[in-house]
C-alpha cells in the first residue's frame, strides 16, 4: 500500500483512503461524466476543483494493484454539518459490500462522526438507511438554489 493516509481502512481486497494524493482524477472524472446521472458531463477542470474544495475525499482501492474502484466526497465543518456528495463504486465492483464499507468508513471517520449529514440521492436510499440517514421529515424548512453550471463554468473560464 502506498503512503499513509489521515485516515485508512483496510480488508484484504481493497482499502478506503482520505489522502487526496492517491486519488485517480482520470477514474473520477471518466465515472462522473460519463456515468453518473447527477454530473454528466462535467468538465474534468471542475471535477479536480470540487476535490481540492472538498474536505475530506475518500478513495476506494485495490489492494493489490492500487486501482482507485470508488469514491465520495465530505464538505463539512468539522463541528455541526456535513455534506455527503460524489458516492460511486465502479460497476465491476458493486455487490460485494464495498459501497457498504465506504459509507461506514465516512460516517464513523473521528472528525464527523456526530455531525449532521446531508446529501441528495435517487437511489441506494436503503444502503444510506443502514447507517442512520433518514428522508427529510420536515421539508418546509429546507431552502435550496439550483445550480448554474454555465455560471460555474465561466468563471471558471471554460466554454459552456
Amino acid at each position: 500500500m502506498k503512503e499513509a493516509a489521515l485516515y485508512v481502512e483496510e480488508n484484504n481486497n481493497y482499502y478506503i483512503s482520505t489522502n487526496k494524493d492517491l486519488l485517480q482524477i482520470d477514474t473520477i472524472h471518466e465515472f462522473l461524466c460519463n456515468d453518473s446521472y447527477w454530473a454528466k458531463g462535467m468538465p474534468k477542470e471542475l471535477v479536480v476543483e470540487a476535490i481540492k474544495n472538498s474536505s475530506l475525499c475518500y478513495g476506494v482501492y485495490e489492494s493489490e494493484t492500487d486501482q482507485q474502484i470508488g469514491f465520495a466526497r465530505v464538505v463539512t465543518d468539522f463541528v455541526r454539518f456535513s455534506w455527503l456528495a460524489d458516492v460511486f463504486i465502479l460497476p465491476a465492483y458493486r455487490g460485494r459490500g464495498v459501497s457498504k464499507r465506504l459509507i461506514e468508513t465516512i460516517v464513523k471517520h473521528p472528525k464527523i462522526h456526530g455531525t449532521r449529514f446531508m446529501l441528495v440521492t435517487k437511489d441506494a436510499h436503503a444502503l444510506y438507511e443502514q447507517y442512520g440517514f433518514e428522508k427529510i421529515t420536515e421539508p418546509e424548512k429546507f431552502m435550496m438554489r439550483k445550480l448554474n453550471l454555465e455560471v460555474i463554468m465561466e468563471n471558471y473560464g471554460l466554454e459552456f
